[in-house]
């Protein structure tokens, strides 16, 4: 089976990714991390550079963890793009991060909540600790 995980360059985005790292290595399962915006937009804070993307890959290779990282620009939203790479890749797990203090995924309408109401498999949400 295989993992998936969102990814964004920020806190709650680096929280999900090592929390799914972790899980596919203890797993042995191959990771998908998807990194999308709210419109594909490259110009959005969502979307990961090239040098994250590297900062994403190398930990995950020298890990011996099979990858793929995917950055969709068809224009659906994040929750979407998740639910989507999930069930195209059969996942077992879908792991998103919040970040604290918010509610969950911004009540029901938000990228979580959403995902949370959509995801065929189970889903795990990391908050990453206060500062």
């Amino acid at each position: 089976m295989t993992i998936v995980v969102g990814y964004v360059p920020r806190r709650d985005g680096l929280a999900a990714l090592e929390a799914a790292v972790a899980e596919a290595v203890r797993t042995c399962e191959p990771l998908v991390v998807v990194n999308a915006g709210p419109d594909g937009s490259p110009r959005r804070a969502a979307l990961a550079d090239p040098r994250d993307i590297d900062a994403v890959c190398r930990p995950l290779a020298d890990a011996g963890v099979p990858h793929e990282v995917r950055q969709p620009a068809r224009g659906l939203a994040p929750a979407d793009e998740l639910v989507t790479a999930a069930e195209a890749c059969a996942a077992r797990l879908l792991v998103i991060g919040i970040r604290p203090r918010r509610p969950l995924g911004g009540g029901t309408d938000g990228t979580v909540g959403e995902v949370l109401r959509l995801a065929g498999c189970d889903v795990l949400v990391v908050r990453f600790p206060d500062p």
